[in-house]
């Protein structure tokens, strides 16, 4: 499957884009094709079922990481990639003020809700208990778990699932 680099997406015109979207819910599908995400199409580049070009030439996996480092996305990448592989559907969630919705196994975009709302965190930054308390409070009020992907300097990943609780 081919696509093309478009600012900070990739484009897979044509009927594989469908596909992959009814098949494995990656991107979201648009009139254009299937959009993909970096952190999405980067994935699918190191799984071998994507090949990127950016207009003028075919990227590496090497190239590619390079722009997802660039844009400061690695570390969402590690816990996308993570999840991916464990068999959720990864989507994103940024109208939640998060990074990613989380679907259970099993369930998909337009079957179901989502269940987690993840946050992603370098081991090494640091969050105001204002803020942790607006993101409990953010997935609360839309019926979410949230979980705090902490990512270390090794890449390993641990996750905290943090809940509001009535005392």
């Amino acid at each position: 499957m081919n696509g093309e680099l478009s600012e900070d997406l990739v484009i897979i015109r044509g009927s594989n884009g469908g596909k992959i979207y009814d098949k494995s819910h990656y991107g979201n599908l648009t009139e254009e094709g299937l959009q993909l995400s970096l952190i999405e199409a980067l994935l699918l580049m190191e799984k071998e079922k994507l090949e990127v070009s950016d207009g003028k030439k075919q990227l590496s996996i090497e190239d590619m990481f390079h722009i997802i480092r660039s844009k400061d996305l690695f570390t969402k990448y590690i816990v996308f990639r993570d999840l991916r592989n464990r068999g959720y559907i990864v989507k994103t969630g940024f109208k939640y003020g998060s990074e990613f919705r989380l679907y259970e196994r099993g369930t998909s975009p337009g079957e179901g809700h989502s269940h987690y709302l993840v946050k992603v965190a370098p081991e090494n930054c640091s969050i105001t208990m204002f803020d942790l308390s607006s993101y409990v409070r953010v997935a609360h009020g839309v019926n979410k778990k949230l979980l705090f992907a902490v990512v270390d300097d090794e890449n390993d990943i641990t996750y905290y699932n943090v809940e509001w609780t009535r005392p």
